[in-house]
């Protein structure tokens, strides 16, 4: 695996890169025997050091922890924990959908788009008499990313696991494109237009 270590206006020791090298190579050979890359990002808010962990354990396959504590070493033992808790309570579930799809199809390809939230610096509410193409007209970033064919169960596992907010897939069960989202109360949506 891939481990690349960096501070945001923190200086890391040589003892502390090594440190996280290795339990992160000890994490993903117990957990997660082919996980390609991890990003472990070390910063300072205040008082305390915060440690952000991005594993990209697979095919579509993301995962990320946080932790903060007193002290870097601290903070990186709370972000791995983070990342081996979620391994262990889905491993069963992960291994099983790795296990299916060499039965199912190839992800559909999709671009991913972030667009401007504001124009010239007004407010996206007040857009003049503009339509909303006009509007959020700007690109700022475009990533190639999958639409996998999923149950609703494994879309809202890899939502879980890669902390993210919204997911769009392919439901395996109907073959309509369906969402899943993270509602404000901390439930889960799901957008079924097949229904």
């Amino acid at each position: 695996m891939q481990i690349t270590v960096s501070g945001k206006q923190v200086d890391l020791s040589d003892a502390l890169r090594t440190r996280v090298s290795t339990q992160m190579d000890t994490i993903a050979g117990k957990y997660f025997d082919h996980a390609l890359e991890a990003l472990v990002t070390f910063s300072r808010a205040r008082s305390f050091f915060t440690c952000d962990i991005n594993v990209h354990a697979g095919r579509g396959l993301q995962l990320r922890g946080e932790g903060e504590a007193a002290d870097a070493n601290t903070a990186f033992d709370d972000a791995a924990e983070h990342i081996a808790k979620r391994l262990r309570r889905y491993r069963r579930r992960v291994n099983e959908h790795h296990r299916d799809l060499a039965q199912r199809t190839k992800p559909e390809a999709a671009r991913q788009y972030i667009l401007q939230e504001e124009v010239n610096g007004v407010d996206h509410a007040a857009t003049d008499g503009r339509t909303l193409d006009e509007a959020f007209a700007t690109v700022i970033a475009e990533t190639q990313t999958e639409i996998a064919s999923l149950s609703v169960g494994e879309a809202v596992m890899r939502m879980d696991l890669a902390d993210q907010m919204v997911m769009m897939f392919r439901n395996s069960a109907s073959g309509v494109l369906n969402v899943v989202y993270r509602r404000g109360d901390g439930h889960i949506g799901w957008i079924d237009p097949g229904v």
